[in-house]
């Protein structure tokens, strides 16, 4: 962008700044190469003059709706034209044929509504002031005239509102091709309503953009030969599968997933939702609600567009099964079993979610938890199952939560274009493209290098038919035209897809090999591009990659690389799913072939995506492109904010500056002599009637018109701009002067009028002809049809009732072995806890009664070794006495127990004492022996205190036997519940194979022997005194080994629980093993 004119002292300029990129000014004076220059806030700068930019102080004070209207025609004039347009709410400006739309970030309404369709509708480029629609109104009047295919490439980054600017076209196109609203459920009201559903399942809120597409799509709208829409397709690509697990704050997960929480209180009850905080998938971000949106009524709007687009009220309550499903598949967390390091259900919430998941997705609990917990290694010899680490076991559980979450976005575009249809008649239509602009964020995985990809692909394209294609065109023609030089990306392409040696074909090769590693992949990268001047090695890192992109460089994150390039479904979630009971889940899971099967291991999704991609642009290759370049004018997402930065970054790398400069340098208009002759041939009728050549002819229509500065090629005209406009302006003019002679036709369209109505009469009496020949005939084929279904019913219920009978009787047999195995042990137990505490009770009389005859003993031997001391006056009464004594003591001691067993008798005490007082007490010690006598009555007090003590002791002991009794109703109510454990296994072995019953036999044999060695437990709480151990937990008794086994007796259960009882306590194993096996 060259200097146009001298600059000199006074002279208004731009002038580069940092912060506002350019502002203006005045200069002051011009110092050789250097210029000072006063700016807009007074303030005084020295610049470079070639970095000076002359200001048109012309120019309207609205800014002008073309660019190539700008008198000065450079970088920072274009800013302020678009500056000065978005302050005013002119959102939209031409720049040539490229329409630049500025996202208000607010709505405009008034100017999308009915009325403005009707004034573009006809209108050319140019006519009117800049809109999306009048580019919609190009390329259909293209396409009818032409007969030619046209598409629409919307671009920008995030956030620029490319979404809402494909919406806008697609609806002035169904406004321009639409039927009537008679005409009930239309092609275009389901494209139209498309929208809606696409947005719910695959847009969701980033750091730029509330309503971001996270895929990309391209959408063919197909016209029949009169201009009306007869038929759609959507085409999606590359759908970000990562955001359904894996979210940063302040982002969001997709709509779907809110709305869902957010409908009806009966549905959410329905699918068991509650609170979106309660779902790992969505807390895992503070966002939890978008400013403006109701998500409510969007939940109800989004039904609604699914009725219109032809979803079934069931597909979408297993559309929402799914959904839900997803969300609660989040919550199931592992964690370490205590013996290993397998992966096992963390705690009760996560069993619940489990149970909740295989309820929504209609298929078997148990086959899920192995799923996601289990893996299958085939091995030549035999298969294995491999159980996973808590860690794999939660990749597993996001896997699957992925996979499902694309089957079903995929499952949606295709019930979309099964339901709009095709027309396979078409040979025109209008392709409309909306796909994410480049992304550069803290941390870019292996989604924003197939994102940045995409970009780079369609700015080659922009690149061959704005840039390439006009300078080789003119080349070709022989056009005076001096050549330019502009960035090309063919590059940085090669570096990406290159076969072999690009980043994507190194990526495959690396996840071939099991031993390959995000490191092994980018030293890769690095020994093979390491003199690239596209690609860079950061020097912090050691597995990052830096690309130098058209629109800037960005460094990518390889951890994550192989795995998401790698693109199987893991076989056990495959077999899982193909085995729901709801058809919708089954469906999109399909059983695949052994040959599917084989080449599912790995598929490349960088590569798939490749082809994809070179797909839509042999499309767009096919047709002929309209641009239209979305521009975010600040980060803020608010409105009336514009950021000079942010908004010229995005005009130089959409390359929207350099189309400006070739356009208006160039001939923006350019036919071929075939197409300019047939076009513009009536202004210059002659032409046909002479023997002219198409180059002479063209020459002789310019001629006529008086057009200059033009240029004539080989095969082509090429014309400056606004010579276009002006020779259609005159053609319409002809055009119009000849429409009076279509008039002579009305009498005739009349009388072919009249005909087409008795033509429908005649039609409308067969079609009643036919209609009752047809109820006839299904009358017939319907009471067929019910004898049909009585037949198959009965042999239905026939088949039901047999197998229902032999699976009750398998199921008796083992119930039946089961209980008498379980009265066997509950026989055994009763009889050794019996034993046991009959012997507790023996030991403790003993004890009581030998402690009561010792008291009793002494007692009695101390009244008379204190009566004997105090009646002895002198010391030889006292030797006289001592003697007796010491020869009676034996005899005391030797008699203990019989004193003890007549002390039990108050009576026979009394007598005694009175005897020894009789035979022993002198006359003259008359009061000593009172003394005696008290003291006597004193120990009669404490023979019965002891008395109570020991009905005491006969009081804990009743209340131990009362503990054993609780004791033994607990053990009952424990075989009950055993029981019950017993008769869910019979249900389950019925349900099985013949095999798997074996195996179980085996295992519940073994714990039949394991059993046997242990015993139930009774307990005695008596005091302090020592109690027998217990064993319980939450469940069951679980009996402890009996201290001396006793046989039982062979008698006490007949028939087949003879052999299980007979024998010792704790019985032999293999009687025992021999005895349950009988039962099967």
């Amino acid at each position: 962008m060259g200097i146009p004119e001298n600059i000199v002292v006074g002279s208004h300029v731009w002038v580069g700044d940092p912060e506002v990129i350019w502002i203006a000014g005045q200069v002051l004076s011009i110092n050789g190469e250097d210029a000072e220059i006063q700016i807009s806030d007074e303030r005084k700068v020295v610049s470079h003059l070639s970095k000076l930019y002359p200001k048109d102080i012309d120019a309207p004070a609205d800014g002008v709706d073309d660019m190539t209207k700008l008198a000065y025609l450079h970088e920072p004039a274009v800013l302020h034209n678009l500056e000065t347009r978005y302050a005013m709410n002119e959102i939209y400006t031409y720049t040539g044929n490229i329409l630049i739309a500025i996202n208000p970030f607010q709505s405009l309404s008034h100017l999308y509504d009915t009325n403005v369709m009707q004034r573009y509708k006809g209108s050319m480029v140019g006519d009117l002031s800049p809109h999306v629609f009048a580019i919609a109104e190009a390329a259909y009047r293209e396409m009818m005239n032409e007969v030619k295919s046209n598409s629409i490439l919307v671009s920008g980054e995030s956030g620029a509102g490319k979404t809402e600017t494909t919406k806008m076209l697609m609806q002035y196109l169904a406004y321009l091709g639409g039927h009537t609203a008679s005409e009930g459920r239309t092609v275009e009201k389901q494209v139209l309503e498309s929208n809606p559903v696409l947005e719910a399942f695959g847009n969701a809120k980033t750091v730029r953009n509330d309503n971001s597409s996270r895929f990309g799509k391209f959408v063919e709208i197909q016209f029949d030969k009169f201009g009306r829409i007869s038929g759609a397709a959507i085409r999606t690509y590359l759908l970000e599968k990562s955001r359904v697990c894996q979210i940063s704050d302040p982002e969001r997960n997709y709509h779907c997933f809110y709305l869902l929480c957010a409908s009806p209180p009966e549905e959410k009850e329905k699918y068991k939702l509650g609170d979106p905080k309660s779902f790992h998938y969505l807390n895992q971000s503070n966002c939890y609600e978008l400013v403006g949106v109701n998500a409510a009524q969007e939940y109800l709007s989004t039904k609604r567009a699914m009725d219109i687009v032809g979803i079934s009220q069931d597909e979408q309550d297993a559309i929402f099964r799914v959904v839900a499903g997803i969300l609660h598949l989040g919550n199931i967390n592992f964690s370490k079993s205590e013996e290993t390091d397998f992966a096992v259900l963390e705690e009760e919430e996560s069993k619940f979610h489990l149970q909740t998941t295989a309820e929504l997705l209609m298929c078997d609990v148990h086959a899920l938890e192995d799923a996601l917990c289990k893996r299958m290694m085939v091995t030549p010899e035999e298969i294995i199952k491999r159980s996973l680490d808590p860690l794999g076991a939660t990749v597993s559980r996001d896997g699957l939560a992925k996979t499902i979450y694309s089957r079903l976005f995929d499952w949606l575009v295709q019930k979309i274009n099964i339901s709009i249809g095709q027309d396979p008649s078409s040979k025109c239509l209008i392709g409309v493209l909306d796909i994410y602009g480049f992304e550069s964020f803290q941390t870019n995985s292996f989604e924003q290098f197939c994102i940045n990809f995409t970009n780079e692909k369609l700015q080659q394209h922009f690149n061959q038919h704005v840039f390439k294609m006009e300078q080789e065109e003119y080349t070709k023609e022989g056009i005076d035209w001096s050549y330019l030089e502009f960035v090309d990306n063919q590059d940085v392409l090669d570096l990406i897809e290159k076969k072999p040696g690009g980043i994507i074909a190194l990526l495959d090769e690396a996840c071939m090999f099991p031993k390959s590693t995000h490191e092994t992949f980018s030293q890769k990268l690095y020994q093979t591009f390491k003199d690239h001047k596209r690609f860079i090695k950061p020097k912090l890192t050691r597995s990052d990659f830096t690309v130098c992109h058209y629109a800037g460089d960005v460094q990518y994150q390889s951890e994550h690389f192989l795995d998401k390039n790698k693109d199987y479904v893991v076989p056990e979630h495959q077999e899982m799913l193909s085995a729901s009971k709801c058809s919708f889940v089954s469906g999109l899971f399909p059983p695949l072939s052994e040959e599917s099967a084989k080449s599912s291991k790995f598929s490349s999704i960088g590569s798939r995506f490749k082809l994809q991609l070179q797909q839509l642009m042999d499309t767009l290759n096919l047709t002929e492109p309209h641009y239209i370049r979305c521009v975010k004018p600040n980060t803020q997402l608010k409105p009336f904010i514009f950021e000079h930065m942010n908004v010229i970054q995005q005009l130089r790398s959409g390359g929207v500056l350099e189309a400006v400069r070739i356009k208006c340098a160039g001939f923006p208009t350019h036919w071929t002599f075939h197409d300019f002759i047939t076009r513009l041939w009536i202004l210059a009728p002659e032409i046909l009637r002479g023997n002219f050549d198409e180059k002479d002819s063209c020459k002789k229509i310019l001629e006529k018109i008086g057009l200059t500065g033009y240029q004539i090629g080989e095969t082509k005209i090429f014309l400056r701009v606004g010579q276009m406009s002006e020779l259609d302006a005159r053609r319409a003019f002809l055009l119009s002067s000849s429409a009076t002679v279509i008039q002579k036709n009305a009498k005739t369209r009349c009388s072919r009028k009249t005909y087409i109505d008795l033509r429908k009469s005649s039609v409308f009496l067969q079609s009643i002809c036919r209609g009752e020949l047809a109820r006839r005939l299904y009358y017939h084929m319907k009471y067929r049809q019910v004898a049909a279904v009585r037949i198959q019913k009965q042999m239905r219920r026939t088949l039901a009732r047999k197998q229902y009978v032999e699976i009750k009787f398998c199921a008796n047999v083992l119930q039946t072995g089961f209980r008498a195995m379980a009265a066997c042990n509950q026989f055994r137990y009763k009889k050794q806890a019996y034993r046991k505490q009959t012997s507790a009770s023996i030991t403790i009389q003993s004890y009581w009664r030998r402690h009561k005859a010792l008291v009793d003993y002494q007692n009695l031997k101390k009244a008379p070794i204190i009566q004997q001391s105090s009646s002895s006056c002198d010391t030889q009464e006292e030797k006289v006495s001592e003697t007796p004594l010491q020869n009676e003591s034996p005899s005391m001691e030797e008699s203990s127990y019989p004193v003890h067993e007549e002390s039990s008798n108050p009576v026979q005490e009394d007598e005694s004492i009175e005897a020894i007082r009789d035979s022993s007490s002198p006359l003259k010690d008359t009061d000593k022996i009172e003394v005696l006598a008290v003291e006597i009555k004193n120990l009669k007090v404490k023979l019965h205190a002891e008395k109570q003590r020991g009905d005491e002791y006969e009081r804990k002991y009743a209340e131990a036997q009362g503990s054993n009794e609780e004791l033994r109703k607990i053990l009952a109510e424990t075989e009950k519940r055993v029981h019950q454990i017993q008769d869910t296994w019979n249900r389950m072995i019925s349900s099985m194979s013949n095999q798997v019953a074996a195996d179980l036999k085996t295992i519940l044999s073994t714990s039949s022997r394991l059993s046997s060695n242990f015993r139930p437990i009774a307990r005695v709480d008596v005091a302090s005194s020592n109690s027998d151990t217990s064993s319980t937990d939450s469940d069951f008794t679980f009996p402890a080994t009996a201290s001396n086994p006793e046989p039982h007796e062979s008698n006490s259960f007949p028939l087949v629980v003879q052999d299980v009882t007979a024998g010792d306590g704790s019985g032999s194993e293999s009687g025992k093993e021999g005895s349950f096996d009988d039962f099967f």
